[in-house]
């Protein structure tokens, strides 16, 4: 086995990476840029080395520092965790011809699956269903406007390269396209310097569900079943569970059948995942694309299957078979993801960078919190603002559903605005409790939200009814005591208050 691997990354992943290598006695070794000198990250690791300034261009982007320090470290191998590198095949080449191993697959795979267009066409020879749409880049505004005809409004246009919801638009008819597709193609090409854009039919009522899969280099190819991850904000995921609350054994053997497919059909080799776009009317399923990596969500895959996806990541990358078949991979329980981040969900989820002044994590049975912060330490705003993926186990979805709540409003994280508010709302609201997701729910909670929102002459009657039952407790109370212990002072004001009432 490696004896030392370099993580080229940093944050929660990195920290998630760690423990791993950890429990294997493998040492790891950290990078950081001049922003992460005292990140958790650098502290937890065996040793560490400075890759540039804040910028990650200038930092975790830059492959020729990365190789460097591996190295120097002495390091066999590199770990990309996931955003960064870790879909870049070039930077795999050169970790290559280095004379180190790459923790994931190959380049080749990952230029077939890189782009939507080649997957799309890879996933249509494989016999995997796809959402009808162009197979090659609009090359014209006419070419658009008869292809969204011929298909049918609405539409969506999508970047070829890169993801993450950049590039990508949702055009409802055809007043909105021409305006949709420059808009596209502007944010693709200064996205991912390349301004190629594609056209799908738009499913409606659609739920984003994901499979989970694992190749080995010996041509072992299995998946770990599915992902609910409909829950976006800006076409990214805040909220995933394990298994989907529509799957049935049946749907996800078929979904599993066709991940596979896809990962034989580029001889993939490490943890991979294939995205599905799926119709909540008639259950329909169409190939979106394949990430070529380990997800932020894969804690809830590993809590349902009991496997840990990152060690065995590193098994494969050292030569290992898999340690699993498909038959031993079962759905125990049920799991749910919140995606703890840095941002004010009242302003649409805008960064909220700034000093941790008090972190307090929950505790207990099926409680899992994998952290990338400390009380005291700093949220850059030179990169993506998560500070944890905090994950629960239940017995069943209300059970795990139950257990997120309690642990929701345990966990404290003072000085910032993050997102735990939204998720706390979320786990109380009926629609979904019952599960009755697709990718459009937080507009659509946003206005259940606002239509449950108490008017302000509801408040002002809540004031009032507060300040004269105050009066009432304090007068039946010997003097210079008040109810619940509470300073007479307030009693007095509330006093003050209802006799302004009253008159």
């Amino acid at each position: 086995m490696f004896n030392k691997i370099l993580i080229a990354n940093r944050g929660e992943i990195a920290c998630r990476i760690i423990r791993a290598c950890r429990e294997m006695k493998i040492a790891a070794v950290a990078v950081y840029s001049d922003a992460d000198r005292d990140a958790l990250h650098v502290r937890m690791a065996d040793e560490a080395y400075n890759v540039g300034p804040p910028p990650s261009s200038e930092s975790y982007l830059r492959w020729e520092r990365i190789i460097e320090a591996a190295k120097a470290s002495g390091a066999e191998a590199i770990h990309p965790g996931y955003g960064f590198l870790s879909e870049n095949a070039e930077f795999v080449r050169h970790v290559n011809e280095a004379g180190l191993t790459f923790i994931g697959p190959s380049p080749e795979a990952m230029d077939a699956m890189g782009g939507k267009i080649s997957a799309r066409k890879i996933a249509i020879e494989a016999g995997v269903p796809v959402v009808p749409g162009t197979n090659e880049p609009l090359s014209t505004f006419e070419e658009a406007k008869i292809t969204a005809e011929q298909i049918g409004y609405p539409v969506m246009l999508k970047a070829s390269a890169g993801g993450g919801g950049k590039g990508m638009r949702l055009v409802a008819d055809g007043k909105e396209l021409r305006s949709a597709l420059d808009a596209a193609r502007s944010e693709a090409l200064s996205s991912f310097g390349d301004e190629s854009v594609f056209m799908e039919k738009a499913v409606v009522r659609p739920r984003h569900i994901e499979i989970q899969v694992f190749s080995d280099k010996h041509g072992n190819h299995v998946h770990l079943g599915e992902r609910e991850c409909s829950i976006q904000r800006r076409h990214q995921k805040v909220i995933e569970e394990a298994p989907s609350p529509i799957n049935s054994a049946e749907l996800r053997e078929k979904m599993g059948a066709c991940a596979v497919m896809v990962a034989k059909a580029v001889d993939y080799v490490g943890a991979g995942t294939v995205e599905f776009l799926v119709s909540d009317l008639d259950r329909s399923f169409y190939f979106l694309e394949m990430n070529t990596r380990l997800q932020v969500e894969h804690p809830v895959t590993e809590l349902v299957t009991g496997i840990d996806l990152v060690r065995e990541q590193i098994r494969v990358a050292w030569g290992e078979n898999l340690s699993f078949t498909q038959e031993d991979v079962k759905m125990n329980g049920h799991a749910i993801e919140c995606r703890i981040y840095a941002e004010d969900p009242d302003h649409n989820f805008m960064p909220s960078p700034g000093r941790i002044e008090r972190l307090h994590v929950p505790q207990g049975p099926g409680v899992r919190d994998d952290g990338g912060v400390y009380e005291g330490g700093e949220v850059s705003i030179f990169y993506d603002p998560m500070i944890s993926k905090f994950a629960v186990w239940g017995r069943d979805r209300q059970q795990a559903i139950e257990k997120m709540r309690r642990a929701l409003k345990e966990y404290r994280v003072d000085g910032i605005k993050t997102t735990l508010p939204f998720f706390r709302a979320v786990m109380e609201d009926d629609v979904f409790v019952k599960g009755d997701l697709d990718t459009g729910f937080i507009p659509a909670f946003r206005e259940r939200e606002k239509l449950t929102q108490p008017s302000e002459s509801d408040k002002d009657m809540a004031m009032i009814a507060a300040a004269l039952s105050y009066e009432k407790g304090r007068s039946l109370m010997p003097a210079g005591q008040s109810p619940n212990g509470d300073e007479p002072s307030r009693w007095a004001m509330a006093g003050r208050m209802a006799q302004l009432i009253s008159k």
